[in-house]
């Protein structure tokens, strides 16, 4: 009688492990991607710092200590002012927060926010240091009109001018405009691509919460047109595959395959307004510190003629109240509930 066979494995015991190595690699750089490379950089900022606070205190970084960072949030929000400057917002101790939270359960040790050491001092932070959020200066059409005649007519000319044309009227922010590729899938950093339709643009932006697709249409006039200056770009950059605004050559005549930081567009928009002598009325160390990327998308939201939910869907938020925040110059009295009420 035959003896059963016992049939040998798929894999080799080094096979299986070589296997699960770049099973392994791939699942790192998902996670990597799940987080935007900015808010990585700050993360990574956030905990540099707080091991080096626990370096010079002699506390052990992990696992983490609710008492510990208690004393660590409340050192940090005192410490600017004790240097002679103004402290640190209750949102800006809150954010850092945030990053080591975030780096601790990356590490296997979750830290509970709710415990008593962390919420007590977080309140005091908020009643102490609370403050309105510093808004950018938003940027009307008249104002980018004034700065897009600054922009020369070379081709780093012709890419900026769709970079101001192409946020303002997206309502982007600077991460996501440097972030579109000129088709779906192209690259593995990018956050989106456009499509060039017959009526205008159709933007595929990958936002915090999920997907959502920006229309784009044409301006009255060529040289306010976004459609218009994205295919001048498009065309004369040779943008056929991969990131959609790129850098530009030393000599200046054509365009590289890396993409742009979003640096570039804070640095873009502070430049230009400044040529331009939008908020003359300002000493230039304020106004630079006026305008950023934030301010195109502060713009449309402040200069659209339209209903607000149509601005709110555009802009990507989720409520009408985020909406309103980037709505510089509103109508705050339209509706007046006092006379409204009786009085």
């Amino acid at each position: 009688m035959a003896q059963d066979t016992v049939p040998a494995p798929a894999f080799s015991q080094d096979q299986a492990l070589d296997h699960l190595s770049e099973l392994a690699d791939k699942a790192r750089a998902y996670a990597r991607n799940a987080k935007a490379e900015n808010t990585q950089r700050a993360y990574a900022a956030d905990w540099r710092h707080y091991s080096a606070w626990c370096l010079r205190r002699g506390v052990t970084p992990l696992p983490p200590d609710p008492q510990a960072i208690g004393l660590y949030l409340a050192d940090l929000a005192s410490e600017a002012s004790a240097a002679g400057r103004r402290s640190r917002s209750a949102a800006t101790v809150e954010r850092r927060l945030s990053g080591l939270a975030w780096t601790f359960r990356q590490r296997g040790c979750p830290l509970d926010r709710g415990d008593r050491h962390i919420k007590e001092v977080l309140a005091g932070i908020r009643r102490s240091h609370g403050r309105p959020p510093v808004q950018k200066e938003a940027l009307l059409a008249a104002d980018l009109l004034r700065m897009l005649g600054c922009l020369g007519n070379d081709l780093r000319g012709v890419r900026d001018r769709a970079i101001l044309l192409l946020g303002f009227a997206g309502g982007l922010r600077r991460s996501e405009i440097v972030g579109l590729d000129h088709g779906p899938e192209e690259t593995t950093d990018g956050r989106g691509w456009v499509e060039v339709l017959e009526g205008g643009l159709a933007l595929h932006i990958r936002g915090k919460t999920g997907w959502r697709e920006v229309e784009v249409g044409p301006g009255t006039t060529p040289l306010s047109c976004p459609v218009t200056a994205l295919k001048s770009w498009m065309e004369l950059g040779r943008i056929v595959h991969g990131p959609l605004f790129r850098r530009i050559a030393h000599d200046g005549k054509r365009a590289l395959t890396d993409r742009l930081s979003d640096k570039h567009v804070a640095r873009l928009v502070q430049a230009t307004a400044l040529a331009a002598g939008i908020r003359g009325d300002l000493p230039e160390g304020e106004r630079r510190h006026r305008f950023a990327g934030h301010s195109l998308r502060a713009g449309l939201a402040t200069a659209a003629e339209a209903e607000e939910r149509f601005v709110q869907r555009h802009l990507g938020h989720a409520s009408a109240e985020m909406t309103r925040r980037y709505q510089r110059r509103r109508d705050r009295f339209r509706i007046n509930l006092t006379q409204a009420a009786g009085l």
